[in-house]
């Protein structure tokens, strides 16, 4: 039987290749995620022209995933550069990249990524479209912007980000209630606000959604609902703005399941330590169980230079009350485009709270790797804690930094090391204050 999108073929009781693999790398039966994209709980977001793509699935449930955003600017307009930043980001575990880029040849460097990545590829069409038509914002129509969508699935990419819940009676709640202290800090969000406000017409991926959709599922694009009003402090996490639009993406939701489109929900953010976990069962209540697709939540916002660390303290506490998606946070984060070594710090700081939340959740063999490398540490073996680490080029150089009095410890303990000493008392050995 013929299919045109993985949920199509999950209704219809077919395992597709894409299902097998991400079965595998998941621990579960075909069966079990099969019924889960069914029901619009798990995602795999695998363009039918992104030929090259190893298939992940996107699920509360599943091993926490990453996406890493890059893309040119017009300061900083090096395709070569970002294409460097992708090799880092597969490098290092990457499951999905996002093209954010704003100037430029951007459909080449697009079909450039759909023809090499395996990572699960992305993208925003409403930044595009600016580059790609050349006009004022308020001079685009609503079929141009339906064009540089169409475009964008042609082009291969796995899931696109549509802030189709920014709409007429949302910025009318926002104009209403005031009390932000950032307004609308979405890219693509505030470009659709400004859009609507200067021609008096409602945004075109809400009112012709089902178009959308039927892009969506002829080239089987994954519709990553963006939140044009997430907050972008903590004052204005949860805010009536932001609810309004999470209940609008919930109604949206059930509309692409009807036509067998996989969703994934976009949320916050920047948000209150204390608040993270009920906005995720709210998620899960209003948008019925898609998977939730969040940035950071960034929880103080004190931070640049280090909003890697404040992104991966909300993330963690996110991922482990069912946010199955988080987008990493760069030191760079609201300074300037990220560098290599930006991008570098930013994905291991997603990695970690990924991790911790699977361990958290109790994902199948989550914490296998953490009781290997406990093993290794008592055994003081370091080739194998250099492997088992997240980062085993920098482990190994931190430890070669100094030399150790005992050549198997290092210069925090030396002779003192616990691990050694026990090794040593434990086997009959002695531990002798001259001991070298």
């Amino acid at each position: 039987m013929q299919y045109q999108t993985q949920m199509e073929a999950a209704k219809t009781d077919i395992i597709t290749p894409e299902m097998e693999i991400a079965a595998k790398d998941e621990y579960i039966s075909t069966e079990t995620l099969r019924q889960l994209i069914a029901d619009g709980q798990i995602a795999i977001p695998k363009n039918i022209n992104h030929k090259c793509g190893h298939p992940k699935a996107i699920g509360s449930m599943l091993s926490t995933k990453i996406n890493v955003n890059l893309g040119a600017s017009k300061d900083c307009a090096d395709f070569d550069v970002e294409l460097l930043k992708v090799a880092q980001a597969e490098h290092f575990g990457a499951d999905a990249i996002m093209d954010l880029s704003t100037f430029g040849d951007t459909r080449a460097f697009r079909k450039k990524l759909s023809g090499t990545c395996k990572a699960a590829l992305g993208s925003v069409p409403i930044y595009d479209a600016l580059v790609y038509y050349d006009k004022d914002l308020d001079k685009i129509t609503a079929d141009e912007w339906m064009s540089i969508a169409r475009m964008h699935a042609e082009d291969g990419m796995d899931f696109m980000t549509i802030h189709c819940g920014m709409n007429r009676a949302t910025a009318a709640r926002f104009k209403k209630n005031r009390d932000r202290l950032t307004n609308i800090v979405s890219r693509g969000g505030s470009l659709m606000f400004a859009w609507m406000e200067m021609t008096g017409q409602e945004n075109p991926f809400y009112e012709r959604y089902d178009e959308l959709l039927s892009i969506c599922r002829q080239y089987d694009v994954t519709l990553s609902l963006g939140d044009a009003c997430r907050p972008g402090c903590g004052h204005d996490a949860n805010d009536a703005t932001q609810m309004e639009e999470l209940i609008t993406l919930g109604e949206l939701t059930k509309v692409a399941w009807e036509q067998d489109v996989q969703v994934i929900i976009e949320g916050p953010g920047h948000m209150p330590l204390n608040q993270i976990a009920a906005n995720m069962q709210l998620q899960k209540t209003l948008c019925h169980g898609a998977p939730y697709y969040v940035l950071g939540p960034l929880v103080t916002d004190i931070a640049p230079g280090y909003d890697h660390i404040t992104s991966a303290i909300g993330g963690t506490v996110a991922a482990a009350n069912g946010a199955a998606f988080l987008c990493y946070v760069t030191p760079a984060e609201h300074l300037r485009l990220p560098n290599e070594q930006d991008v570098k710090d930013g994905i291991i700081a997603a990695k970690i709270a990924a991790h911790a939340a699977d361990i958290a959740k109790g994902i199948p063999h989550a914490v296998d790797r953490d009781n290997e490398m406990s093993k290794a540490r008592q055994e003081v073996d370091w080739e194998k804690m250099y492997t088992l680490a997240i980062d085993p080029e920098k482990a190994r150089k931190m430890h070669d930094e100094s030399t150790p009095e005992c050549s198997d410890t290092c210069t925090m303990c030396g002779k003192f090391c616990a691990m050694r000493n026990m090794n040593l008392i434990l086997n009959g050995e002695k531990v002798m204050s001259n001991d070298s």
